[in-house]
């Protein structure tokens, strides 16, 4: 997927004014479009350009970065978090919403293997691939960055809204599923896969 550029961003005064706006429109993007919930604890947001947008955004209002120099250094560390071609890239976060990750979700994320997350689309099973596998992401316990391959049958099964899709976790501890994707999740995915085709082809 093409990268973020510094033309895409908002001046930091810009942004600051127009920031309330930016976050209802970005909150309501994720619920309809992009953040998937599995049981209580754990939640898949995927990335695109639009969510890395305000991510980046936001980094740079708190951090107060307006030197283009130090802009793109941010720029380059988080254009990695797109999606490739055939992927589908997500922040899968532990804890309720409502109260910080403890002791629980430490230990769920100690158990978190890329096989035990899956995107089901009828009776196909798509296993994650666990990005963040260092001991000190596990350490934090908290978040990590999966990917899942979608190409072939699977993007065709997927784009086959007549099949039910959803994601579902299993570990010891842990074994819920989400509940069957909306068809503005599963096309927001698929624009995802597109776009991300079209890209590699102009570049």
């Amino acid at each position: 997927m093409r990268p973020l550029t510094l033309d895409d961003l908002l001046p930091l005064d810009e942004y600051g004014q127009r920031r309330r706006e930016c976050f209802e429109s970005h909150s309501h993007y994720l619920d309809r479009y992009r953040r998937v919930r599995i049981g209580p604890r754990v939640t898949l947001i995927f990335e695109n350009r639009q969510t890395l947008w305000f991510r980046i955004q936001e980094i740079l209002r708190i951090a107060r970065l307006a030197e283009p120099a130090h802009v793109q250094e941010e720029l380059d560390l988080y254009n990695r978090l797109l999606p490739g071609r055939n992927q589908l890239q997500a922040a899968l976060l532990l804890g309720a919403d409502d109260e910080p990750a403890g002791v629980a979700e430490a230990s769920l994320g100690n158990q978190i293997q890329g096989e035990c997350l899956n995107l089901c689309v009828g009776d196909h099973f798509q296993p994650a691939q666990l990005i963040t596998c260092r001991p000190e992401d596990r350490c934090a316990g908290a978040s990590f960055w999966v990917q899942f391959r979608v190409d072939g049958p699977a993007r065709r099964l997927l784009g086959d809204f007549r099949r039910p899709a959803r994601f579902e976790m299993r570990t010891e501890q842990y074994q819920h599923e989400s509940a069957p994707l909306s068809e503005d999740v599963r096309q927001s995915l698929l624009d995802d896969l597109e776009l991300s085709d079209r890209d590699r082809e102009s570049a």
